[in-house]
């Protein structure tokens, strides 16, 4: 092994561990993991989507696991939420296989602005017990929940987010509790996934099992203390506004902006 192959593993463990803290409390894991496959190592776009998907299923498996040992999991209420998402990613891993680098950057970049705004407004919303009381109108969850599925099966980037923003803001859960089905959802449709991606052609399993030891690791730990600590969700939504900013900030390129301003 050369020298440079051995620096891209450890990248690949420490920015697996990053997006692992990330996608366990908030989200955006895959903007770390993805960047460093397609713009540091190179890869192309379809093989770092399907690449991607092992350290995804390593580090929401794992923390699910710890979810579900602090007693985060209601698989009951969610299970038809559950059912109708891993519809949806069968159906969107078709266009997976086929968007290009270009096309997946574009499309990413002004979701990510509209994301940003919906966290931004009404903080308190976030915030909040969940309402055992309140359940969403079949009418809505069907076809919400089967496009929440299809972008991850499509993507992925960014399905954190998306997934969040129903589940606390329309399904009326607390943030913890929704960060647990969130990540139990993608950990399903990614095992999934792997198997269609490796059948195409589209998996580098050295570096997608390189990164998912640092993801899951860094999941487990993340996903653990965010159950426990008593303000855990007061922090998941500070760490939520960073990460969506510093990724509105590299997507617009808005540092190349402000640095030559400042020249």
């Amino acid at each position: 092994m050369s020298f440079m192959e051995f620096y891209y593993y450890i990248i690949a463990v420490a920015g697996g561990f990053l997006a692992g803290v990330l996608n366990a409390i908030a989200g955006f894991g895959s903007v770390v993991t993805l960047s460093i496959m397609i713009e540091f190592m190179g890869m192309p776009a379809n093989l770092a989507n399907g690449t991607n998907r092992i350290n995804m299923f390593s580090q929401t498996a794992l923390s699910t696991l710890a979810y579900f040992r602090e007693g985060k999991l209601n698989f009951k209420r969610f299970r038809l939420a559950i059912i109708l998402t891993f519809m949806g990613s069968v159906m969107g891993v078709y266009y997976a296989l086929n968007i290009s680098n270009e096309d997946f950057k574009l499309i990413f970049k002004y979701i990510l602005l509209l994301m940003f705004i919906v966290v931004l407004v009404n903080p308190k919303r976030w915030i909040k017990e969940t309402d055992l009381d309140f359940k969403m109108k079949t009418w809505i969850t069907i076809p919400l929940f089967l496009a929440l599925g299809f972008y991850g099966g499509f993507i992925q980037m960014g399905m954190g987010l998306f997934t969040l923003i129903i589940l606390v803001l329309l399904a009326k859960t607390n943030i913890i509790e929704a960060n647990a089905i969130k990540v139990f959802i993608i950990a399903m449709y990614s095992l999934m996934l792997i198997f269609v991606f490796n059948y195409k052609g589209l998996v580098d399993w050295k570096i997608g099992l390189t990164f998912a030891l640092g993801q899951g690791i860094g999941g487990y730990m993340a996903a653990h203390y965010a159950s426990t600590y008593p303000k855990a969700d007061i922090w998941v939504y500070r760490i939520l506004i960073i990460v969506v900013l510093v990724v509105l900030f590299k997507t617009f390129d808005i540092y190349q902006v402000l640095l030559e301003f400042c020249i």
